[in-house]
């Protein structure tokens, strides 16, 4: 293992995921578990993570505090009247093939959790371009509501400004439902659209009622960070080890010492408003561009799903299922199901991940 990062290989020396002993075992380990292993590993040495039972150091609102795996810039926007800025990482490669990938990341992570995947692409010759959206990670969080519309067209302000014409899209989670919306609404710009994930693939709407924003404030603001860790694990499905969900714990709870935290904390609840009363899921057929939905069998993740009628709760969140009957009414589309997965498919299985990404944005 010489030449590998140090935090990696303290990960894997500490035999933190070797999942047993015995005959075949270390095979099974080589092939399934240690490329998700080193995946996890290189997400958290992009952290500035911290022990579990230490005082929490402030970030600020926009995560000044926590380090991003590349340099940071800002664009200026505007949305609904208010002067906002963009956080985005823009990733040569050494050896360019001429094309861009831009990665939406999810609502509950900042994008230096794609720092796997840019490399990945990065090493594929893909010029990289990773926007932390308004309301977001290092982007400034807007007094105003979130959203779908006003981050398309950031997202698409932001390629102009790089003068890229048309990019693949890359989305995980709710960044699923922003690539839905951009594809629909600026069809020319996407050559390939990747939804990894994607939440949306439903109308939440027909399950769960409206809940008035102040209620969903003040129940967020009780959670601890215990807790943030069980509904990760409880609605994600991760097949991480503890250690790689710690930073995500990280970048919301730190900034909790923030004098401007209840600015983060509506504009955190804004963004889960936006999925709730902006669904894409009726124009997801209607995607003309090659689409490939990667899915994670396990994952069954349905926002809003404890606010629903128990009765209606077992029918959300079949997303597997939901991703393939949506492929199969488009006219270029796929899904592929990894098995043994959850939410975070790229870095659960990573190698499957890779293969999938690659071979199709190669098509």
């Amino acid at each position: 293992m010489a030449g590998l990062d140090p935090a990696i290989h303290a990960f894997i020396a500490a035999g933190t995921w070797m999942p047993g002993t015995g005959p075949g075992m270390t095979e099974t380990f080589m092939n399934r578990f240690l490329p998700a292993a080193l995946a996890a590993a290189l997400l958290a040495s992009s952290f500035a993570s911290r022990a579990a039972d230490t005082p929490r150091e402030p970030y600020g609102i926009a995560l000044e505090g926590l380090a991003y795996p590349y340099p940071v810039h800002l664009l200026p926007v505007v949305n609904d009247g208010e002067q906002l800025s963009m956080a985005y990482m823009d990733v040569a490669p050494a050896q360019p093939n001429g094309r861009t990938v831009v990665l939406l990341h999810g609502r509950n992570f900042p994008s230096s959790y794609w720092a796997p995947v840019i490399k990945m692409l990065g090493d594929a010759g893909f010029r990289v371009v990773v926007p932390d959206q308004i309301g977001f990670g290092k982007s400034s969080k807007p007094a105003g509501e979130l959203h779908f519309d006003n981050l398309a067209r950031n997202t698409i302000a932001l390629l102009d400004h790089l003068k890229i014409d048309k990019a693949e899209i890359v989305a995980h989670s709710l960044g699923g439902m922003l690539g839905v919306r951009i594809a629909r609404a600026y069809p020319d710009r996407v050559a390939h659209l990747v939804l990894t994930a994607p939440i949306g693939l439903e109308d939440y709407r027909l399950y769960v009622p409206p809940t008035p924003t102040e209620k969903v404030i003040e129940s967020e603001d009780k959670l601890t960070a215990d807790g943030y860790r069980k509904q990760l694990q409880t609605n994600y499905a991760i097949k991480l080890p503890p250690e790689a969900i710690t930073p995500f714990i990280d970048a919301r709870f730190n900034i909790k010492g923030s004098p401007d935290y209840p600015r983060w904390l509506r504009a955190f609840v804004s963004s889960g408003q936006m999925i709730y009363r902006e669904p894409v899921a009726h124009e997801v057929a209607l995607i003309t561009e090659p689409t490939l939905f990667i899915m994670g069998a396990d994952d069954h993740n349905a926002p809003g799903r404890p606010l629903a009628p128990e009765a209606l709760r077992a029918k959300m969140g079949q997303n597997a299922e939901l991703a393939k009957a949506l492929a199969a009414k488009m006219p270029n589309a796929r899904a592929e199901v990894i098995p043994d997965t959850g939410h975070l498919v790229f870095l659960e299985a990573p190698e499957k991940y890779r293969e999938l990404v690659l071979g199709f944005l190669g098509r």
